[in-house]
C-alpha cells in the first residue's frame, strides 16, 4: 500500500519520518518531495480569469463613500459648494483607502515571506497492508494535513 501525507515544511514532519522508521520502514520504501514556491508577486487587480480572493477596492469605496458624505456636508458652507467638494472627498477618500490595502497588502505579504509558512511537503510512504493503520496514525499524530492510502496494485 501507498500512503500520501501532505505536510508544512516543519520539526513535525522530520519527527514522522522517524516514527516511520522506528515503525520497520526502510528508508527506500520513504519519499519527501517539496514543493517548490512560486516565485513571481502576486498582482495588485484581479483580471476575470484570476482572482485571489483580496479586493483592493474595497478600502477605497468604504473611505471613498466616508468622503464624499464629509465632503457634501461640508460643501454647504464652503465656496465651491457641496458637488463640487463631494466629488473632491470621493477621490480622497478612494486614494486613501486605496493607499492604506496596499499598504497592508504589502505589510502581510512580507510576513508570510519572513516565516515561510506556506512551504509544503508531500511524503509517501511504501508499506505492507498490516503496516499501514500504524503508519497512517503515526502520519496523523505528527500533524500531517491530509493522509491519502492507495493500493498496491502489483
Amino acid at each position: 500500500m501507498y500512503l500520501v501525507a501532505s505536510f508544512h515544511y516543519c520539526l513535525h514532519t522530520e519527527m514522522a519520518i522517524a516514527k516511520v522508521e522506528q515503525l520497520g520502514i526502510k528508508k527506500k520504501h520513504i519519499l519527501a518531495v517539496p514543493l517548490e514556491k512560486r516565485g513571481e508577486t502576486r498582482n495588485i487587480f484581479d483580471t476575470i480569469h484570476h482572482a485571489d480572493g483580496i479586493s483592493m477596492f474595497d478600502g477605497g469605496a468604504i473611505l471613498g463613500s466616508v468622503g464624499m458624505v464629509l465632503g457634501v456636508i461640508y460643501g454647504f458652507v464652503l465656496t465651491w459648494g457641496p458637488v463640487v467638494w463631494g466629488l473632491i472627498g470621493l477621490a480622497c477618500g478612494f486614494l486613501a483607502g486605496f493607499l492604506l490595502d496596499h499598504y497592508f497588502r504589502k505589510l502581510s505579504h512580507s510576513k508570510e515571506r519572513r516565516y515561510d509558512s506556506d512551504a509544503e511537503l508531500f511524503l509517501i510512504v511504501h508499506c505492507d497492508e498490516n503496516k499501514a493503520e500504524e503508519v497512517k496514525k503515526a502520519l496523523w499524530d505528527h500533524l500531517a494535513l491530509g493522509v491519502a492510502v492507495l493500493p498496491d496494485y502489483n
